[in-house]
């Protein structure tokens, strides 16, 4: 029994070093990816710009109903000036197990950003300690992780870009 109750505790305690790898304040692992077109798509080349990076797939419910919720705040943020960014960019991961049905999504849901990634083996959402998903973080231009969670997920997202925006002075 005791050697059971080590087991798990050393379970655990792996499963939240894993996590503490994305924690808020933290730099982002840079990920490098193939987009559908059989190129390399690498986080570290959106530096400067306010980033979500979202790891979904086509055959989870929940991502395609929060889909038209990115797509609204990519084009609602997408040239908008941040406090530390220059624009608003969509980092998409495909936990997908096949790529046709990725692409396929990724025209039918009309996400139409140019950073689309395919996570062959989920590596990268392993490496972000992604256990479910929709799962997203929001990246600052500097590469830190300013929010993650629930707090990227639906009206919280935009609620989080206003927070990040550059804010106009007044005038006297």
């Amino acid at each position: 029994m005791r050697g059971l109750i080590v087991l798990l505790a050393f379970g655990l305690l792996s499963t939240l070093n894993s996590f503490a790898q994305t924690a808020i304040g933290d730099k982002a692992p840079d990920i490098v990816l193939i987009s559908p077109e059989g190129k390399e798509v690498k986080l570290s080349s959106l530096k400067g710009k306010m980033v979500l990076i979202d790891f979904w797939a086509s055959w989870c419910r929940p991502c395609r109903r929060e889909n038209p919720n990115v797509v609204e705040a990519y084009a609602k943020y997408g040239k908008s000036k941040f406090k530390n960014a220059k624009r608003f960019e969509i980092y998409s991961v495909s936990l997908d197990r096949k790529k046709e049905p990725w692409i396929a999504a990724i025209e039918a849901d009309n996400l139409t950003w140019k950073n689309h990634g395919y996570d062959e083996g989920n590596k990268t959402a392993k490496e972000y300690g992604v256990y479910s998903i929709p799962t997203a973080f929001l990246i600052d231009g500097n590469g830190f992780i300013v929010a993650s969670g629930a707090d990227v997920r639906g009206m919280q997202l935009h609620v989080q870009l206003d927070n990040q925006l550059k804010k106009k002075k007044k005038k006297k």
